[in-house]
């Protein structure tokens, strides 16, 4: 007679070659299951440890920074954009600082007096208005022809050009910062006043400053 263990202390008797199935105690099974599950939590609770890491502290930031670079500029080329630069890095200047020497270079008359009027109204200083001199006389196939020195009126050549689309743009040995506006053959008009001035706004309007940036 054997009393194996688990058999709730029952006495069984052995015979032949079969013998009684022992069962494992039920609460051997349950603490598996609750082992299992606190292994199982732990690695959720360590997996969302280091999510967390990495936002805040770790590639998610890095990224974040790389995503913010791109929408914030440096500050110098913020600035750069703000100051509309006339590729000197001065300001670009306003009409009223811009003296425009209007001369003709076509076989219709007028054409010099009447741009010249038009252009003093939109807020420019006139200077001189004639025909146009040899060089140029006959010769302007376009709409016109933007002179003025290399630098001292590369702005103001800019800023001329919101009031006629198509004309070239050229300089010469001149010190000052005078342009002149050659008119060529296939003139017909200044742009429109609100087309000209939009483009002008266009032109030497501050950047705007991307949400969430410093300006």
């Amino acid at each position: 007679m054997l009393t194996p263990p688990g058999m709730g202390g029952k006495k069984y008797r052995i015979t032949g070659d079969r013998y009684p199935r022992m069962r494992r105690p039920r609460h051997r099974r349950r603490i598996t299951l609750v082992i299992a599950a606190a292994v199982c939590a732990l690695a959720l609770a360590g997996w969302g440890t280091l999510q967390l890491i990495d936002v805040f502290g770790g590639r998610g930031g890095t990224a974040q920074a790389a995503q913010d670079k791109k929408k914030c500029p440096p500050d110098g080329a913020q600035q750069a954009g703000s100051a509309s630069s006339s590729g000197t890095g001065k300001p670009l200047p306003k009409p009223a600082d811009v003296s425009v020497n209007v001369f003709n270079a076509t076989a219709r008359g007028g054409l010099a007096k009447t741009t010249a009027d038009e252009l003093k109204k939109r807020g420019f200083k006139v200077g001189k208005v004639g025909n146009a001199p040899p060089a140029y006389d006959k010769k302007v196939k376009g709409t016109g022809v933007f002179l003025g020195a290399q630098t001292a009126s590369d702005g103001a050549r800019k800023v001329l050009g919101t009031q006629l689309e198509g004309a070239e743009s050229k300089t010469d040995t001149r010190k000052t910062g005078d342009v002149d506006l050659i008119i060529g053959d296939t003139f017909k008009a200044l742009a429109e006043p609100a087309a000209a001035q939009k483009s002008l706004t266009a032109l030497t309007a501050p950047s705007k400053t991307a949400p969430g940036c410093r300006s």
